[in-house]
């Protein structure tokens, strides 16, 4: 692979490793272990595997591992490890590098299940965790610490689109020795420039924008070689995250589309924002790349265009968003995103329903609040789908 290829040619072409029969599509090797010429070869594989040596699939697999170099060489990393899940991601990059008596400052806007993993698994284990207003950054100065081992936040936050500042934030986790660790399912690897702009650590539930077509569930974790082989790799193949060589091979498929997708997808979001706006059924329309997004100017410099998602804040609260998700026709309603399908989720009831009305309120998450994960349909569509749902609310 040249050093001097374009991210859309890494995403096809990034990785790839051929057998002797030189196939064109990535090869799928559905095996969980290997077979050694003598009992000599198992014993020195076990002392030290070269890099094209594997052991068991939940140490490695050859196209589990065209997936990390794949994914890594288009984000900018030196190394990657790939996971059963989005999830397996975030609480392994988190877990692996934690112990009992450290603390980690985190933006309090999350998806439930960061949450879940930051305020009960880790602090179960002695972890002490402090959250922060992530968009304010005198919070994020006063809350880290000279003993804090890592910060942790959405670049967009889920499902209130808060954008976080990278770059600023780094600075001050950096100054007192703390690792960044960002969770950038939002921003997709399309638009990502995050280890540029200072984070250590990337995260992505690959089962979003990197599959891209509601098939499989897998996830990725992407840092420095030191930290993917010497911190996340003996935690997670020892606590069974990785991911399946199946699933992996169906990443690298997404991955030679995501470009294609995700900046189609973009398109359109930003043609239903300019739609809907001002709409009287709307309390409130939130999309990164309209103008008045209140941190618009952060998200030009930090990701460029404002990506494949909108909250929309029904007037009327959960019963007119309940009106408005059953009204729509060519919109499913599901929990996932960055799928291909045009996807409505109802946070408060459904990815944020453990969270207490006051945990919500606190996060801005309304009872109104939907989030739309755009697809692939027609743009036109899609509007005239989402404004006759909004219509029947009133």
């Amino acid at each position: 692979m040249s050093d001097n290829w374009k991210s859309r040619t890494r995403q096809v072409h990034g990785g790839t490793r051929r057998s002797q029969w030189g196939e064109v599509s990535e090869a799928l090797f559905l095996t969980q272990g290997f077979v050694y010429d003598t009992a000599e070869a198992a014993q020195a594989r076990f002392v030290k595997a070269g890099e094209d040596e594997y052991i068991y699939a939940r140490y490695g697999n050859p196209t589990v591992a065209m997936f990390e170099s794949r994914i890594a060489s288009i984000e900018g990393a030196e190394d990657a490890f790939a996971t059963a899940s989005g999830m397996a991601a975030v609480s392994g990059a988190l877990s692996s590098m934690l112990r009992a008596g450290d603390h980690v400052v985190s933006a309090r806007a999350l998806f439930g299940s960061c949450l879940y993993v930051l305020e009960e698994v880790l602090t179960r284990f002695g972890v002490e965790v402090s959250f922060v207003d992530g968009t304010d950054l005198e919070q994020w100065r006063a809350a880290i610490r000279p003993d804090t081992k890592a910060v942790f936040f959405e670049t967009i936050s889920n499902p209130t689109l808060d954008v976080v500042d990278i770059t600023a934030v780094s600075q001050l986790a950096h100054a007192a020795g703390a690792t960044v660790i960002v969770d950038n399912v939002f921003t997709t690897p399309v638009y990502s420039d995050a280890i540029a702009q200072g984070a250590d650590v990337v995260v992505y539930s690959a089962t979003k924008h990197i599959d891209g077509q509601g098939r499989t569930l897998g996830g990725v974790i992407l840092g420095t070689r030191e930290f993917i082989r010497g911190t996340v790799e003996p935690y997670m193949k020892h606590t069974g995250g990785s991911l399946s060589p199946f699933n992996a091979w169906v990443m690298l498929k997404g991955l030679e589309t995501i470009d294609l997708r995700v900046r189609a997808q973009t398109t359109s979001a930003a043609a239903i924002a300019e739609a809907l706006d001002g709409h009287a059924a709307l309390a409130k329309l939130i999309y990164p790349g309209s103008p008045a997004h209140p941190q618009h100017e952060l998200v030009r410099r930090q990701m460029g265009p404002g990506g494949t998602i909108l909250s929309l804040d029904i007037a009327g609260g959960q019963d007119a968003a309940f009106r408005f998700l059953n009204a729509l026709d060519i919109v499913i309603i599901s929990n996932n995103l960055g799928d291909a399908k045009s996807i409505a989720t109802h946070p408060a009831t459904t990815t944020h329903q453990r969270l207490s009305p006051e945990r919500q309120a606190a996060m801005g998450i309304t009872p109104g609040l939907v989030r739309l994960s755009v697809g692939l349909e027609d743009p036109e569509d899609l509007i005239a789908d989402l404004r006759r749902a909004l219509d029947s609310t009133r």
